[in-house]
């Protein structure tokens, strides 16, 4: 019996281990600073989602080369917005979906890129601005920005450089 016993206390003290090693990681994480919420005794700061959208939105635009946020469809009903009198104008969260927790945020964006840009360098600046931006104001960890270049825009699309009419060949 004296073995039994002590059998089952060493299987006690693994168990006992294993809570405790369970237990290590959620006290870390519990007294790891929560950049979101400032939760003290004068009040408590919580950011909306919408605000880190717009962030993310003005700092991907800050960045040459990007044309235009936010898929054909989304650029369309801007277009339409932007016509409607007393409307919002251009809207800074097209193109722009965020995920925000207490502590951290993940971004996707939608862009159209100026013909002749680098797309790789391009979606490195975006990306390092964003979450610059996004990190410095808010206080949020960006985990990631996932970047999605729908077009291209090429300058003549816009009647930049007008065409000229070919001249004709006969009279």
């Amino acid at each position: 019996m004296a073995q039994n016993s002590g059998s089952t206390q060493n299987a006690s003290e693994e168990r006992g281990s294993t809570t405790e090693n369970r237990r290590i990681p959620e006290t870390r994480t519990s007294t790891a600073p929560n950049r979101l919420a400032d939760d003290t005794s004068q009040g408590k700061t919580t950011i909306a989602a919408s605000v880190v959208q717009k962030i993310a939105g003005i700092a991907a635009r800050e960045i040459s080369g990007v044309y235009a946020m936010g898929g054909g469809v989304s650029r369309a009903f801007g277009a339409i917005r932007e016509r409607i009198p007393g409307g919002s104008g251009t809207s800074s969260t097209s193109g722009v979906q965020v995920e925000v927790g207490e502590k951290q945020a993940a971004v996707d964006l939608d862009i159209v890129v100026e013909y002749g840009a680098s797309i790789v360098d391009l979606a490195r600046a975006v990306r390092r601005n964003v979450i610059t931006a996004v990190e410095r104001m808010t206080g949020l960890e960006v985990i990631e920005v996932n970047i999605a270049v729908n077009d291209i825009h090429l300058p003549n699309e816009d009647g930049e450089e007008p065409a000229q009419p070919a001249a004709s060949r006969v009279e």
